[in-house]
C-alpha cells in the first residue's frame, strides 16, 4: 500500500481520536481504505507462510501450507 494511503489511514484514525465526527465522504473513504489494506495485509501474510518450513527435530521438513487444519484452528 502506497505511503500517501496509509498517512490518510492515519489522520482519519487521528481525526476520530480527537472527537471530531467524519464526514459521509470520509466514512466511505475510510472503509475503502481499510478494506484495501487488510487484502493486502492478508496477501503478503499468505507469500509469507507459503514460504515458511517447519524444521522437526529429525531433520524432516514441512511447508506450512501442507499442514491440516486441527480442531483448535477451525474455531
Amino acid at each position: 500500500m502506497e505511503k500517501e494511503k496509509l498517512n490518510r489511514i492515519n489522520e482519519l484514525a487521528a481525526k476520530v481520536k480527537r472527537g471530531e465526527q467524519l464526514t459521509d465522504a470520509e466514512l466511505e473513504e475510510r472503509a475503502a481504505l481499510r478494506t484495501e489494506y487488510i487484502r493486502e495485509f492478508r496477501a503478503s501474510m499468505t507469500g509469507i507462510l507459503d514460504n515458511t518450513v517447519i524444521v522437526r527435530p529429525d531433520g524432516t521438513r514441512e511447508q506450512v501450507a501442507d499442514r491440516p487444519k486441527s480442531d483448535a484452528d477451525k474455531k
